[in-house]
């Protein structure tokens, strides 16, 4: 509701500038902004500073003439002065909660937000398709999916890809791991039983150290990958089985976490399409690269590039005439802003329960997909959700989207950067790992698969759930077994996802069971039992006074202006909190930072946690009061439990 009174307020004092100074939109572009405190207003304005240059004349008499001049809106009940030219705004409390109740009657709580035309691209997870996932890639994801869903909330439209470098140097080893160590036939491959990401996991492991041991051995990589590229024969046919049974492995562990894709395009059907060859044809006619003749990068295609104010240069062809990672990203980076004449073919790779598709791109034709295929690609702007490590390179690809005259659409192109997660030596020890004392006595534990460290994302969160039921089954003794462990799932889910989201994107994680899974502090947890206290409230109301849901909307309904209280200011503090909801999504997205709103979610459950003790609701003696605190917990709820949603933490029936 706030953001409609923000919205109107905006155009009147915009308008009320215009007609009062002369001001006008392209001169000032009115900002409304929420003071630090309540009891300071609603809204609060600072214009007769910024535009004190403009009139010429002290903040304090253009405040003073613009409220002589203003004529609010409806909610407002008054506008005063303040510190020398702050106009603060207060809106009319009892006005403000009819309101609410009627929305909450009539469940319209959530007004829908403009429906931006524009499409936006996330591809986020992009695991090499050659092992299980690991404790890196649920902190990509997470924060991936975690961007679609707020941006899905504030009217975005929204693609979901995960990229499957299918061709790359991690499945060729474990290709040759399959041929030459194992020596299994695609048919032996096939019989694998489950858990076939693990059994690659430890193959890829064994694979680094046979090639250690000769020359020869390592030359069966560069062997395996022309036999890939090259896209026949039974090298070519091992690499698509287990590719392509490791995607469905990889969509397995997501699914855990709720997190779901679009399409799934993949590096071998780029090189099939010819993508990068029409992407090369013009990065050589405009002269974004240029052929070395002589030099360390002789026989190279090159981008002279500047990196850090010194010149540098990235190779983008090499001298064998095979193509780098950054040129074929190039090339996938402008098919996904349209910028390719060119597109994939797509068919079904996985129907989930809900009904929705995932698709997989294809090389040639198919009828599978019909004519239910989505337009994919295309979009107005893309996100790619990689670590930090990677910044240099997805600076050369956004580079040569702009080399080629693609200006607007390379500044599109944003890096959705993030830092690495490491564990706390607490949590390495109790997932198995040796740790020396000194290790023991560090901040943290680097994870490292060359060093054993490496943390399956499988592992992680069968643990967090195995914790997680302890606790639930010491809270509910009397529950279902069934019942306790799809709460404890929900748990660990909710304390996983809020851990990785809570941190900025620049901060090294350190994951720690303890600290993710506590009932108290800035948790998951914390959050989701903050929701299932309201729910509670609701049931326990209704059950004590034996009315119905139907009887409580009807004594919502009957509430006037005169019926209504004055609200107390820990009251209308929680209040107004829950309205300015849209705002904070928005903030968020806006300054490109998950953490934000996942810190205000748990500024909220604490301010609910005030309220909840201040406050009897259900033992309050007067009636009138009791349904007006019964129907703030009603709206915590429901807010509560869509903030949650969009961090893809699901809310528990108990807890």
């Amino acid at each position: 509701m706030f953001y409609k009174i923000k919205e109107e307020l905006t155009e009147k004092v915009q308008a009320c500038l215009a007609a009062t100074f002369g001001v006008t939109p392209e001169q000032y572009r009115v900002v409304i902004q929420y003071p630090t405190r309540t009891e300071f207003g609603d809204f609060s304005l600072t214009f007769p500073f910024e535009l004190a240059r403009i009139l010429r004349q002290a903040p304090a008499k253009t405040a003073a003439t613009f409220i002589e001049a203003f004529r609010p809106p409806d909610e407002v009940a008054r506008v005063d002065v303040a510190g020398g030219g702050y106009v603060n705004v207060h809106l009319d409390r009892r006005r403000i909660l009819l309101r609410l109740l009627d929305c909450l009657v009539a469940g319209r709580l959530w007004l829908p937000f403009h429906a931006e035309p524009e499409k936006v691209i996330v591809e986020h997870t992009n695991i090499n398709p050659n092992k299980a996932a690991h404790i890196g890639h649920l902190r990509n994801a997470v924060l991936g999916d975690s961007l679609v869903r707020l941006m899905r909330f504030t009217g975005r439209t929204v693609e979901v890809q995960n990229y499957i470098d299918n061709t790359g140097v991690q499945v060729a080893d474990v290709v040759v791991g399959f041929r030459y160590l194992e020596k299994l036939s695609l048919e032996k491959i096939r019989r694998i039983p489950d858990r076939f990401d693990y059994y690659c996991w430890d193959l890829y492991a064994r694979v680094a150290k046979f090639y250690e041991e000769s020359a020869e051995n390592l030359r069966l990589r560069q062997q395996t990958l022309q036999e890939i590229e090259a896209g026949d024969g039974e090298t070519a046919a091992i690499a698509h089985e287990v590719s392509t049974r490791m995607v469905h492995c990889h969509l397995d562990t997501m699914a855990r976490l709720g997190v779901t894709y679009d399409v799934l395009p993949r590096e071998s059907d780029i090189l099939d399409l010819k993508f990068w060859e029409a992407a090369f044809a013009r990065l050589r006619q405009t002269r974004a690269i240029v052929f070395e003749e002589e030099g360390p990068n002789a026989g190279c295609w090159v981008m002279k590039y500047e990196r850090d104010g010194q010149a540098d240069v990235k190779i983008i062809v090499r001298s064998n005439g095979t193509v780098t990672y950054t040129g074929k990203d190039i090339a996938y980076q402008l098919w996904k802003l349209g910028l390719l004449d060119r597109d994939f073919h797509y068919e079904p790779f996985r129907r989930l329960d809900d009904g929705h598709v995932v698709w997989i791109t294809s090389a040639t034709p198919t009828d599978r997909g019909g004519a239910d295929v989505p337009p994919f690609g295309g979009g107005d702007t893309v996100y790619n959700v990689i670590d930090v490590r990677q910044s240099y390179t997805q600076n050369v690809v956004y580079e040569g989207v702009r080399r080629l005259g693609y200006e607007a659409a390379a500044e599109r192109s944003i890096h959705f950067a993030y830092e690495m997660v490491a564990l706390s030596p607490r949590c390495a020890v109790e997932l198995g790992f040796e740790l020396s004392e000194e290790e023991r006595e560090r901040s943290h534990v680097e994870v490292s698969g060359r060093r054993g460290l490496g943390v399956k994302a499988d592992d992680l969160l069968d643990l967090l759930e195995e914790k997680a039921l302890d606790e639930v089954r010491s809270r509910n003794a009397d529950m279902a077994a069934e019942q306790q462990q799809v709460i404890a799932h929900q748990i660990a889910v909710g304390a996983l996802r809020y851990f990785m989201v809570k941190f900025t994107r620049n901060s090294l994680i350190v994951f720690d069971f303890e600290d993710a899974l506590s009932f108290e502090g800035e948790t998951g947890p914390y959050l989701q039992y903050s929701a299932v206290r309201a729910g509670n409230i609701l049931r326990k109301y209704l059950d004590r006074y034996a009315m119905t849901r139907e009887e409580l909307d009807a004594a919502w309904r009957s509430y006037t202006p005169d019926h209504v209280p004055e609200l107390p200011e820990d009251v209308w503090e929680l209040l107004g909190t829950l309205l300015k909801f849209r705002d904070l999504a928005q903030a968020a997205l806006t300054g490109q930072e998950i953490a934000t709103f996942a810190r205000n979610l748990y500024a909220l459950s604490q301010k609910f946690s005030n309220f909840y003790n201040r406050h009897q609701i259900i033992g309050e003696e007067n009636s009138d009061w009791r349904n007006l605190l019964l129907a703030i917990v009603v709206i915590y709820y429901e807010k509560m439990k869509r903030g949650l949603e969009i961090l893809g933490i699901p809310v528990p029936e108990r807890m």
